[in-house]
């Protein structure tokens, strides 16, 4: 863990900061931590999976990623 994040804090998140602390017995860099990981598992919502490169190659040939006939002979000497 190379990162270092430095925040400047109001006086509610502050306060909230110390009774997080005194509760669980953790550092502030380990609420930080998990207050991230529940904060990305509330707003951020999953990305479907994409084929690297998929669309961004104009060959002229329609049917080049469907069509195994195109790869015959292919890592062969």
């Amino acid at each position: 863990m190379d990162r270092i994040v430095h925040a400047r804090l109001d006086e509610k998140s502050e306060q909230l900061l110390e009774r997080l602390r005194r509760d669980t017995g953790w550092r502030d860099s380990e609420i930080v931590r998990r207050g991230i990981q529940v904060l990305a598992t509330v707003t951020l919502t999953p990305r479907k999976a994409a084929i690297v490169g998929l669309g961004r190659f104009a060959s002229g040939i329609s049917d080049l990623g469907s069509a195994k006939g195109h790869l015959d002979g292919f890592g062969r000497s």
